[in-house]
C-alpha cells in the first residue's frame, strides 16, 4: 500500500488483536487493515504540519 510516494507496511500483530502499519518511523494499530491504514494517514499528516 501506498500514501503518496511513500511506502505503507500493514500487518498483523502476534499476540494481539488487530493490524499495524509502518511508514517512514510511524507505527499505527487498528482493529482492522483499513483502521490501521487511516490512522497513518493522519500521522503522516501531523507530521509534515509540523514541518511548516
Amino acid at each position: 500500500m501506498k500514501i503518496g510516494d511513500r511506502k505503507v507496511t500493514v500487518f498483523k500483530m502476534k499476540n494481539r488483536r488487530g493490524y499495524a502499519a509502518l511508514c517512514d518511523g510511524h507505527l499505527t494499530e487498528g482493529a482492522s487493515v483499513q483502521v490501521a491504514y487511516d490512522r497513518m494517514g493522519k500521522a503522516l499528516r501531523r507530521t509534515e504540519k509540523k514541518k511548516k
